[in-house]
């Protein structure tokens, strides 16, 4: 097992968190945002202090890719870069919408086959969206939608599915079906990125920390649903 920094400013949210040996011995966060400009370097000396006075050796940065926030995704990053350089450490990226779905695992009793639909809030009745099964295989890619009573349609005609994140709450009276639940208070927070993280360590996914850019929201583009003549 190993020692890992955690940084998450994907959303208002700004979190940091260190595991060792996968269990969280370091956590702040800070809900009033978005302060990350103010925030995160707080909370990272804090946490560098802490593993400092403590004797306990950092093995990587891992700190969450997106989709986000523009500004909030670029202060996380630089800040990971920043300390992976200055302490010859490595990255690791982790996916925001599959962060989402941890506390949801972890916590709910959700159906053998039910999906996960994680969702980010953007403008008027769009979302940033992902289907995930219970072993967060990805069933659909990421990506921009228009949320309608069709987009979803096809996922929930077979099967439940979970919405959760800061786009759910706006969507789910337009999606109006019997298999769509909703899962309030859902945010990505870094005290949750410890098994993503840890499974990323194992496989030695390492991102090339000159080079790693996050996903960006603009990155998506909105599949708008096409009007019936």
């Amino acid at each position: 097992m190993s020692c890992i920094l955690h940084i998450e400013t994907s959303t208002a949210v700004c979190s940091v968190a260190v595991s060792q040996d996968g269990a969280v011995i370091f956590n702040k966060e800070d809900h009033s945002g978005p302060n990350h400009a103010v925030k995160l370097g707080v909370f990272v000396d804090e946490a560098l202090s802490y593993t400092d006075n403590h004797g306990i050796p950092f093995d990587a940065v891992a700190v969450s890719c997106g989709p986000g926030s523009y500004t909030g995704l670029r202060i996380g990053v630089s800040m990971a870069k920043g300390i992976c350089y200055a302490r010859h450490l490595k990255l690791l990226a982790v996916p925001t919408l599959e962060l989402l779905a941890v506390p949801v695992l972890l916590q709910e009793e959700i159906e053998e086959n039910a999906l996960l639909c994680p969702m980010l809030d953007a403008r008027r009745m769009e979302v940033y969206a992902g289907i995930y099964d219970r072993a967060l295989h990805e069933i659909r890619q990421v990506q921009a939608d228009v949320v309608d009573s069709e987009v979803y349609k096809g996922f929930l005609d077979r099967q439940p599915v979970y919405f959760f994140g800061n786009g759910a709450c706006k969507s789910i009276d337009t999606i109006a079906h019997p298999n769509a639940h909703i899962i309030k208070g859902v945010e990505p927070l870094a005290r949750n990125m410890c098994p993503l993280a840890e499974k990323r360590m194992a496989l030695e996914r390492f991102e090339d920390i000159a080079y790693f850019v996050p996903f960006y929201l603009k990155d998506f583009v909105a599949k708008t649903p096409k009007r019936r003549l």
